[in-house]
């Protein structure tokens, strides 16, 4: 029998985040792989859900989304950033942020065009440029200063007569940086120079810790028309499983990626849509106390990791705190990773995994912080040796 797996998709198998949480569930380790909270979001927003069910509001939504969630996206957008969008023609909702990212390249590159992305990079990006049928350009962030940036030389030098799209993650998964105003003005000039289009995944939007703030690449001079922005409820509101995002840009862009999703999954998560509009116009004060209560995890994982033997970087923002290996004497983070759980009864991602050339991330790996407080000191325990796997 031929091999059934297109040869696009070849080298594509069974996620890390599904590996690794398989490990987990097979060994009891804590999981501190895959990003997703222990703890529910706002129950305001939650029981909005339960009553869109009970109304019996359970078939299909709109094509582009319930009315009431694109007002409320529209709002949110102008409020936050000063942006105005048509709720009509100009904002799209989508299942979760990696619906939006595929149809997204889907609609805007194809075969023979390049689009870049910064590495390490959430790995739907890869896979979904693949299917485009496009060829994917890493530009790679490494560590300066104590966080991870790029060369503007080698992003300017990465774009060739055949780049169409910059593929633009912040704040960023898995480095945990937030691109500062004149990184983003770098990537903006650079776009409208070569007229390339830009995608935005900004699903941590509101999760920036510290100093660090979150500035929409479509607000930058020559960007709004050029921009296609991306985020989701997912990470802001604590409620991964519902997969709804949404995309805002100009309606010719939103017309093209709204005719890919209607092919991918029509529609999807209509109760949930309701839930979200509520929690955009009314749920800010939670978020702000999600934000603080997540700066504070960091900084507990981060201090129990340096304690345990590792070098970590600072994140600026996200779920992660992104460790170095060396100092322990490891330099393959998958084999880390895959060995951790039964040694210590603990999860991590390797983040070589999310790099076009996996030897570029080797010695790094990744852990979440977005859970309980105890289950951070549990896991931290066990790697420095103390807690109950070291004895098993």
């Amino acid at each position: 029998m031929t091999e059934p797996l297109v040869g696009r998709m070849r080298g594509f198998g069974t996620t890390i985040f599904a590996e690794m949480s398989a490990l987990a569930a097979a060994t009891g380790a804590i999981n501190l792989g895959q990003g997703f909270p222990d703890e529910d979001g706002p129950e305001g927003v939650l029981r909005r859900a339960v009553l869109a069910i009970e109304g019996g509001r359970n078939q299909y939504p709109p094509g582009p989304g319930l009315p009431v969630l694109r007002e409320a996206v529209a709002a949110q957008r102008l409020e936050r950033y000063g942006q105005s969008y048509d709720p009509d023609s100009e904002i799209l909702i989508t299942v979760g942020a990696t619906e939006a990212i595929a149809a997204s390249v889907l609609a805007l590159a194809g075969p023979g065009d390049e689009v870049i992305a910064f590495e390490p990079f959430y790995d739907s990006y890869a896979a979904t440029v693949a299917l485009s049928g496009a060829t994917l350009r890493p530009v790679t962030l490494r560590p300066v200063g104590g966080r991870f940036t790029f060369d503007p030389d080698e992003l300017r030098a990465a774009v060739t007569p055949r780049t169409r799209v910059i593929l633009v993650n912040s704040p960023h998964n898995p480095c945990g940086t937030v691109f500062t105003r004149e990184e983003l003005a770098a990537i903006a000039a650079l776009c409208v120079e070569r007229d390339l289009l830009a995608i935005t995944d900004e699903v941590y939007e509101y999760l920036v810790f510290d100093d660090a703030a979150h500035l929409p690449l479509a607000t930058f001079p020559g960007m709004r028309e050029r921009t296609v922005t991306i985020s989701s409820a997912g990470k802001t509101f604590s409620v991964t499983g519902w997969k709804t995002g949404w995309v805002c840009a100009p309606p010719p862009l939103v017309a093209a990626v709204r005719t890919v999703k209607q092919f991918l999954t029509y529609v999807g998560s209509g109760p949930w849509q309701e839930a979200v509009a509520y929690g955009l116009a009314h749920e800010g004060p939670w978020v702000a106390g999600l934000r603080a209560t997540l700066q504070a995890k960091r900084d507990r994982l981060m201090e129990g990791l340096e304690s345990a033997g590792f070098q970590v970087f600072r994140p600026e923002g996200t779920y992660f705190v992104q460790a170095d290996l060396r100092p322990l004497g490891h330099d393959d983070g998958l084999a880390f990773a895959r060995s951790l759980p039964e040694r210590c009864g603990v999860v991590c991602v390797p983040t070589q995994v999310f790099y076009a050339d996996p030897a570029r991330g080797r010695h790094y790996v990744r852990f979440a912080f977005c859970k309980r407080a105890e289950v951070i000191d549990a896991a931290v325990a066990r790697l420095k040796g103390s807690g109950p796997a070291a004895s098993a």
